[in-house]
């Protein structure tokens, strides 16, 4: 199944639009891990099977694995998932954003090498820096809008022209361009952050049913009731909330799976009482 219909198909058979981020701390482990070798594939298999029910999609961030040496903990996860839940996609969230050989290379990790079904990319250096991932039409290419990050506005905001003489913020140019231009496979998303409620409603009305990655609900402080007013499609869907550290570390005790189903049942309901 191609990433948009299975996120559209997991939309409508678990009624939620959660995504639970896999930011993996070991310093934030409960006490039973650090004896453990496989500590971080452990504990965010442990999350992953616990939030499971809640969640559209997962989303495991590279650099908390890189950092670590956990490469091969990440590509087993996005296994695990896969085997254990199937239907629930994976975004892989990378950022990425090369020219020539190398984006082609970066798609080649996010979708070979770890087997995401997703990859957040930077659209900075232009369409061909991205292109590799749009021409895997069978896979999502998530692509920085508005982020949910205090220091946004030092670029986004900056107001451009563009060629027929319009001039608007950089972040809505890059919005119309992705829609318009670059999602001929209808594989584009838009990360929007939870933490501009404005900015939300604004892309939304250029992009029509886009859907977004909405991070910046939970340790971010972004109004979920914000988010779903100003950033829902018509039906009620076309938005993947992320939550991490939120959900991941509700507990640091033996509860830290239970504590993280709890937290990601409660976002789902907190969000679909405002759909």
């Amino acid at each position: 199944m191609e990433f948009m219909q299975a996120l559209r198909a997991r939309w409508k058979a678990a009624d939620t639009l959660v995504c639970v981020g896999l930011d993996p701390e070991p310093g934030r482990f409960p006490a039973r891990f650090p004896g453990d070798e496989d500590a971080v594939f452990s504990f965010c298999r442990g999350i992953v099977d616990a939030t499971a029910p809640y969640v559209c999609a997962f989303k495991p961030q590279i650099a908390h694995f890189a950092a670590l040496g956990a490469e091969d903990a990440l590509a087993r996860l996005v296994a695990h998932i896969h085997a254990a839940h199937p239907g629930i996609p994976v975004i892989l969230d990378s950022k990425r954003g090369d020219i020539g050989s190398t984006a082609q290379h970066y798609a080649s990790e996010a979708f070979d090498r770890y087997g995401a079904d997703a990859v957040t990319a930077n659209p900075y250096l232009g369409r061909d820096s991205v292109q590799p991932f749009l021409d895997r039409a069978d896979r999502g290419v998530v692509i920085l809008c508005r982020t949910s990050n205090p220091g946004a506005g030092d670029l986004q905001d900056l107001v451009a022209q563009d060629g027929d003489g319009v001039a608007r913020p950089l972040y809505q140019h890059v919005a119309g361009k992705v829609a318009r231009e670059w999602n001929t496979h209808g594989n584009c998303m838009l990360v929007v952050g939870a933490t501009w409620p404005a900015q939300l409603r604004e892309v939304r009305e250029i992009v029509g049913d886009v859907p977004f990655l909405v991070p910046g609900v939970g340790a971010q402080g972004g109004d979920v009731e914000a988010v779903v007013s100003n950033a829902k499609t018509a039906d009620g869907t076309g938005l993947v909330v992320s939550s991490s550290r939120a959900v991941l570390y509700a507990s640091s005790g033996e509860d830290f799976a239970e504590a993280a189903a709890d937290a990601a049942r409660a976002l789902r309901d907190q969000i679909n009482h405002y759909r």
